[in-house]
């Protein structure tokens, strides 16, 4: 039964059967669920058997990927099974490398097969879009230069692909970049129609250009120097020239010119980041290159939408912030009247398609402080920035603009559009439907004076009312606290009094005298503490801007300021708290307005319809509440008999108001004690002018002292000369003298030397012969003396042997004959004794006789050597005596045969001898 069973079951399939069984199911199945089952399979496959998986299914998966694009689970299944064959197991029989070229061949055998996976780019599944990269850059390792002229060949495909590839690799910018990216980009927003007519590909364009120029200071410096900047300068001239056309631009094509604008001038400020490397370098060549302008004019077209508007003047301000250059150059640039006037003033303001002409620093003020509708307020903030640009780190600039402004106000010409007159004289009626208006003339004149103390001096000299008519004269500073005061009565917008509170806090702080100033309106704290403590509970920016404000005023005044320190504690205290103080402080910094200042949006929601946005800081003030805010937290704990506080071992301390009066007292006795001084110092000067010309007298004195040293040195030397040729004539006389002495010595020498000569030969003959005989008679005495005592000897031993033979033949005689015996020997003894005697005495007189004839010897020697001396003195002076001849006639002197003669006559002596 089982055999039957066996027989009839099927054969058993191999994977190969398999594999094109599932492949077949692949190409020929019509409903998604079989293609996406037939796929399963096969990828079950892939990673052992690729070959075989790409020899049978290959084009059926990339086909899959066109049918089944919609479906994001069968796309990704196809991906995952061709990355499988691209990196199959290393271990399987079918893995060769190989099969990735003949994958990446079939690939880019057609253009639609990598338009597929490009376009899955788009897609917005991550795991498609992500497996489509790695796929293509499997395809690319394998075939590298086929796979770049597909993606060239379908630009809108690779320029996504770019654009998805490097927003956060730098190197891979760099390498795009390299790749002539630029010069390709421009020439696809040409071919597209530019800004004005072209679609979503310039943007997709303008993404990739942000994407390789955003904070790569290499791709920046490599766009300005392939030229890249006149092309980018022609894509926004020709943009405004399209619209400022007859025809214009249509209107269903404004939309997405704006965006195209709005892309653009994003590009433009990546070059323009505050304190990058290369941004003075992006500015001036965007200046150079007109961008400046054009983005000007289009900021100042009237058919510019307020987005682009905003952005264009955003753009303008980065282009001049922090250049000084840029900044003086500005303001003589001319742009479209924001008025519209009907006429031109002058020659230099001349109309252009019946728009007036006025400067762009004109411009700006008009389209900031002039009464506006609130969807203009993202271009009034921008233009505000574009203002603070313009004089920002520019000490001459802020100057010169606030001089305009206060002759501007006084003369009231220009109270519509000039800061101070805003300030001072608002209109009250505006405020309500336009609160911003005072708020930016705050932020400007903020802008203005901050960290400048001559600014501030300069606007501190603005004052309101003429004394010669009787009109009390107001300061600007008590003029702001009015206004401010006023307004918060009223109950007028936030944003007015926050404007005017930001102002005054950054005015009055570290400025005792400004302090001073506002204090000279002593009722001014009342209102602001009363502001603080009783306003409604939802104001919570301005109570506690007004007990900073209250803060400040108290931190810098003195014991001398117009309501003192001793006063203004106590109102503190007592009206408005510690506790409260310090809440109010506290829930200001907490408010998210200010609390994430810079991570919000400053300006108008899109959202918003007819509501005023939530702006009320601006970032310079955010900056200073922060940084000083524990501070002011402390301020109301500072004792009033300490003032102006300043670090001392990283603790914040005061400094006693005695403690300063009686620096004062020592002061006033230094400059004392400097003035005496400087009495001292002029005394001492005028004893230094009578020793100065003392000392000249003594000066020329010397002079004259010296130049008669100098007459008695040079009669002196003439003395000296005339003396000098005497004792010369004096030399040559003595000089003849000499040398006939010396002659009469030679002579006397010789003769003396030959006469030693003599005596001394004869003196050694003699001593020799004596010496001769002594030592043969000294030699005969020796021998005699030897001869006895040998005979003696003899005798003694012959007696000795006469005694022994009697003593051995006679002992009765032995006695007597050994008496005889012992006589004889004491005998024999003594005769020896004195024998021995005469020997000593001779060799005594041997020595003696050989010591004489050394000494004789050496008396001979050094008679000798006292004989070569004078033969070498005498040679010695017979050479000086001839020199002295041949001197005497090479000096034209007579020399005598004479002396001639016996110079030779010595010679031939010398001879003889």
């Amino acid at each position: 039964m089982f055999g039957i069973l066996q027989a009839q079951a099927p054969a058993k399939q191999t994977a190969a059967d398999t594999i094109q069984t599932l492949s077949s199911r692949l190409l020929s199945a019509t409903l998604l669920e079989d293609r996406r089952a037939a796929i399963l399979g096969l990828r079950s496959f892939a990673k052992t058997y690729p070959a075989s998986v790409a020899s049978g299914a290959l084009r059926g998966l990339i086909g899959s990927l066109g049918k089944d694009v919609d479906d994001v689970d069968t796309v990704k299944v196809v991906l995952e099974t061709l990355l499988t064959l691209f990196s199959p197991d290393e271990t399987s029989p079918e893995a060769s490398d190989d099969i990735a070229l003949w994958l990446a061949d079939e690939f880019t055998q057609r253009q639609d097969n990598i338009t597929i996976l490009l376009d899955l780019l788009d897609t917005h599944d991550f795991y498609c879009r992500l497996y489509s990269l790695q796929l293509l850059a499997a395809v690319l390792s394998a075939r590298p230069e086929r796979t770049q002229e597909c993606i060239f060949t379908a630009p809108l495909e690779g320029l996504l692909l770019l654009t998805t590839l490097t927003p956060s690799s730098a190197e891979l910018q760099k390498l795009v970049a390299f790749e002539n990216a630029f010069d390709r980009t421009f020439g696809l927003i040409k071919s597209e129609g530019s800004l004005t007519h072209g679609g979503i590909v310039i943007q997709d364009c303008l993404s990739l250009l942000a994407n390789l120029l955003r904070l790569n200071v290499s791709n920046q410096s490599f766009f300005r120097e392939t030229g890249c900047v006149p092309k980018l300068a022609e894509l926004i001239r020709d943009a405004v020239l399209d619209q400022d056309s007859e025809e214009g631009v249509a209107d269903w094509a404004k939309p997405q010119r704006d965006k195209n604008l709005w892309g653009v001038l994003a590009v433009v400020r990546l070059f323009l980041i505050q304190g990058g490397l290369g941004t003075q370098a992006n500015q001036v060549a965007f200046w150079q290159s007109g961008i400046l302008s054009h983005v000007l004019q289009l900021a100042f077209s009237h058919s510019t939408e307020i987005a682009v508007k905003a952005e264009a003047l955003t753009t303008c301000a980065d282009l001049i912030r922090g250049n000084a250059k840029l900044q003086e150059g500005f303001a003589q640039l001319q742009v479209n009247s924001v008025t519209q006037p009907a006429a031109p003033l002058s020659d230099s303001k001349a109309q252009t398609n019946g728009v007036g002409k006025a400067y762009v620093i004109d411009g700006l003020l008009d389209l900031v402080l002039l009464p506006s509708p609130i969807q203009v307020f993202d271009a009034r903030l921008a233009a505000c920035e574009c203002i603070k640009a313009y004089f920002y780190k520019h000490a001459p600039i802020r100057l010169h603009f606030l001089h305009r402004a206060i002759d501007g106000h006084a003369s009231g010409a220009d109270e519509t559009a000039n800061v101070l007159s805003t300030l001072l004289n608002p209109q009250i009626g505006t405020r309500a439907t336009d609160p911003y208006r005072s708020w930016l003339a705050c932020i400007l004149l903020l802008h203005l004076i901050q960290d400048d103390a001559e600014a501030k001096a300069l606007a501190m000299s603005v004052t309101e009312g003429d004394a010669s008519t009787g009109e009390e004269v107001v300061t600007c500073i008590q003029a702001l606290t009015g206004n401010l005061v006023a307004g918060l009565q009223r109950g007028e917008d936030e944003r007015v009094s926050v404007g005017y509170l930001m102002l005054l806090c950054a005015w009055l702080f570290e400025d005792p005298d400004a302090v001073n100033d506002f204090l000279g309106e002593g009722s001014s704290v009342q209102s602001l503490v009363q502001a603080a403590v009783q306003g409604p509970g939802d104001l919570v920016i301005t109570q506690g801007l007004c007990a900073v404000l209250v803060g400040i005023v108290y931190e810098f005044s003195t014991k001398d300021s117009p309501v003192p320190r001793a006063v203004l504690h106590p109102i503190l205290s007592s009206r408005l708290g510690r506790e409260q103080y310090v809440d109010k402080i506290t829930k200001l910094r907490e408010h998210p307005l200010l609390r994430d200042f810079e991570v919000l949006h400053q300006g108008l929601d899109g959202g918003q319809t007819g509501n005023l946005p939530d702006v009320f800081f601006d970032k310079m003030f955010v900056d200073f509440l922060k940084d000083n805010y524990s501070r002011l937290t402390r301020t109301i704990d500072r004792d009033p008999g300490m003032e102006i506080p300043v670090i001392a071992n990283g603790i914040q301390r005061g400094i006693s108001r005695e403690l300063v009066d009686s620096l004062r007292t020592q002061l006033d006795d230094r400059n004392q004690a400097l003035q005496k001084a400087e009495q001292d110092i002029l005394t001492l000067e005028r004893k230094l002018g009578q020793e100065q010309a003392e000392h000249r007298r003594t000066k020329e004195m010397g002079m004259v002292e010296l130049n008669r040293i100098k007459s008695v040195n040079e009669g002196l030397q003439r003395h000296h000369e005339m003396e000098f040729r005497t004792l010369e004539a004096r030399h040559l006389a003595s000089t003849e003298e000499l040398q006939k002495d010396h002659q009469t010595a030679l002579e006397g020498l010789q003769r003396e030397i030959r006469r030693i000569r003599q005596d001394a030969d004869s003196d050694a003959a003699r001593a020799q012969e004596r010496n001769d005989a002594e030592l043969s008679d000294l030699k005969r005495t020796i021998q005699s003396i030897k001869s006895d005592l040998e005979k003696a000897t003899r005798e003694h031993m012959q007696d000795l042997q006469i005694a022994n033979e009697e003593y051995v033949t006679k002992s009765s005689a032995l006695e007597a004959r050994v008496l005889r015996a012992e006589e004889r020997a004491s005998e024999s003894e003594e005769r020896t004794k004195r024998m021995v005697a005469k020997v000593k005495d001779a060799e005594v007189d041997v020595a003696r006789a050989e010591q004489r004839l050394e000494e004789k010897e050496e008396a001979r020697k050094s008679a000798q050597a006292e004989l070569d001396d004078l033969l070498m003195v005498l040679g010695d002076l017979e050479e000086k005596r001839t020199k002295d001849k041949k001197r005497l006639k090479a000096a034209g002197e007579v020399v005598s045969d004479d002396e001639a003669e016996e110079e030779g006559d010595g010679d031939e002596e010398d001879e003889v001898d």
